[in-house]
């Protein structure tokens, strides 16, 4: 009965799904090198060592993978962080993730001569970690406990200190900017694939939890207190879904850098298609995501030829007219 009545959105997801696949193919034989499907073929079943071969297993494939896995990833914390906070404009940055991991690699970089992305993947986790234990614990300090409008305030504070004080270190170091600069642009490109492997577990935890958390994340989204009338342990709630922040957000974060805007367009994108049911509002959003990313990835290949630019421009190029869209529209309301 359950999916007779969501019929439409069951084929969505798998349309969706087919998008996704097509474009994870395009990430593999579009760009600079002339790439086709027998070549790929080809690089599993024949493998030459040739130039094309090589491209496309050390490079164009894990390149797909990890655009798909952080998009997802990235709307999919988006969704969870807009459903507990009532904010249209929550996304990872507004936790402080994106700023507390890079304070995290920043500080590896000036204090510690990290240089490896390996490192730089541990270190980013750990800051985004962090910066969501800290303001999780800044919102649930007064008699009211943690409320959404708390929860807002001290991410943007954190995030407002961490983005402070990694500009004060890049300021006083200059000769870490250069290896701060690409990381903290937001890129996929020469991310190698034992990045994402390193984090999947932790990311694959959390996408399955976020799943799971849809139904109760709808209760929350009517109301603390109707919540609590209908029996819901709110506060138990609100820690797994910062637990599932953490893993999402914080994996998408470590293996990508700080890319922005997918957490905050995605979600009311899914919201549009499916409505505000949570439990189909997070699936579609990890689909929406990862072809979002994709397609911003590929497209980043193209506009300075041979050169690219990093794919968190292309994601802010996008990003940026539909949040003022949503900023106006909050205010005009």
């Amino acid at each position: 009965m359950m999916i007779e009545k969501n019929k439409g959105k069951w084929i969505g997801l798998g349309i969706g799904s087919i998008i996704v696949l097509f474009f994870m193919w395009g990430s593999v034989i579009w760009g600079l090198t002339k790439i086709d499907t027998q070549m790929v073929i080809d690089s599993f079943l024949r493998f030459d060592g040739s130039n094309e071969h090589i491209i496309i297993q050390d490079t164009r494939i894990p390149r797909s993978l990890i655009a798909a896995a952080v998009g997802a990833s990235l709307a999919m914390a988006g969704a969870i962080m807009q459903g507990i906070t009532n904010n249209p404009l929550a996304s990872p940055s507004i936790f402080g993730v994106n700023a507390g991991a890079s304070f995290f690699v920043v500080l590896g970089i000036t204090a510690f001569g990290m240089t490896s992305l390996m490192s730089f993947t541990w270190l980013a986790f750990l800051g985004a970690t962090l910066a969501v234990i800290i303001v999780y614990s800044l919102g649930t300090l007064g008699k009211d406990g943690l409320t959404p409008i708390k929860m807002t305030l001290a991410g943007a504070a954190i995030a407002a200190l961490f983005s402070s004080l990694t500009q004060g270190m890049l300021t006083l170091n200059e000769q870490s900017l250069d290896q701060a600069l690409f990381w903290l642009a937001g890129s996929v490109q020469g991310r190698d694939l034992n990045i994402l492997t390193a984090v999947f577990p932790y990311i694959l935890t959390g996408l399955v939890a976020s799943l799971l958390i849809g139904k109760q994340i709808n209760v929350l989204a009517m109301g603390e207190d109707l919540a609590k009338g209908l029996g819901q342990k709110t506060w138990l709630i609100k820690v797994l879904a910062a637990l599932t922040i953490v893993l999402l957000a914080g994996g998408a974060v470590a293996v990508a850098g700080p890319i922005g805007f997918i957490g905050i367009v995605i979600p009311h994108v899914a919201r549009w298609m499916v409505g505000i049911d949570y439990r189909w509002v997070i699936p579609y959003s990890g689909m929406l995501g990862a072809v979002l990313l994709l397609i911003a990835d590929i497209g980043a290949r193209y506009i300075i030829m041979p050169a690219e630019v990093p794919v968190g421009v292309m994601t802010a190029v996008i990003g940026v007219p539909f949040f003022i869209y949503i900023a106006r529209r909050g205010i005009n309301e």
